[in-house]
């Protein structure tokens, strides 16, 4: 996603965006990967003058999403970038609608929603970052039967919307094979540590071009 001087990049999304934000200080970026994005683009690039917003909270699903979409819009975004999706998962573990086709059917709508919503209102530069779930502790492994129909939901509709897509589920599911799941994600498979953050953060640096 190209970035151009004076861009004003929102992050919109659930817990992982939010990580430690104030969320009554609009500048509060807290300190997850929106931070160590935000901290290398304005080292790199100080005269591109960014601004950059935090619009995550956490436990928000994308029908939460739609619902505060207004409050995201209201900053005037130039470039956003969007996570959201695992609480749609997570909220529905042990429900009769977990995985079935009802449920996607029902998540394809409201996210179909979020981006037409967001490029009506003239957003044209999504970054849309997939949802992801690592396999510790073990019973993680079980939200794959309602998580992997939402993820290929989400790389269909970066198709259809011309969006651009971080398939982050399978490049962290990666790391783990390598290092462990915990060392991205502690101890329940979804809120990054240290290292997690960064490397989000680096995966979403990779593909920003900043032209100023």
């Amino acid at each position: 996603m190209k970035l151009y001087k004076d861009d004003v990049i929102v992050f919109f999304g659930d817990s992982i965006t939010e990580w430690g934000r104030d969320t009554d200080d609009v500048t509060s970026l807290g300190h997850g990967y929106v931070s160590h994005v935000a901290s290398q683009l304005a080292t790199h690039y100080p005269q591109a003058q960014f601004k950059f917003y935090n619009q995550g909270i956490g436990g928000d699903k994308v029908d939460d999403l739609n619902a505060r979409i207004k409050d995201c819009l209201d900053l005037k975004p130039t470039a956003l970038i969007l996570m959201v999706g695992l609480n749609d998962v997570w909220h529905n573990v042990g429900q009769k609608s977990f995985g079935n086709q009802v449920e996607q059917d029902r998540f394809e709508a409201a996210y179909r929603k979020l981006l037409t919503s967001l490029q009506t209102a003239g957003l044209q530069r999504i970054l849309v970052v997939e949802p992801f779930v690592l396999p510790y502790p073990l019973d993680r492994q079980t939200w794959r039967v309602d998580l992997d129909p939402k993820i290929q939901i989400i790389r269909r509709l970066v198709q259809v919307f011309n969006l651009e897509l971080i398939p982050l589920d399978g490049l962290l599911n990666e790391q783990a094979i390598l290092h462990s799941a915990q060392y991205y994600t502690g101890d329940d498979g979804v809120h990054p540590t240290l290292a997690g953050a960064a490397f989000i953060g680096n995966e979403i640096l990779k593909r920003l071009q900043v032209e100023v």
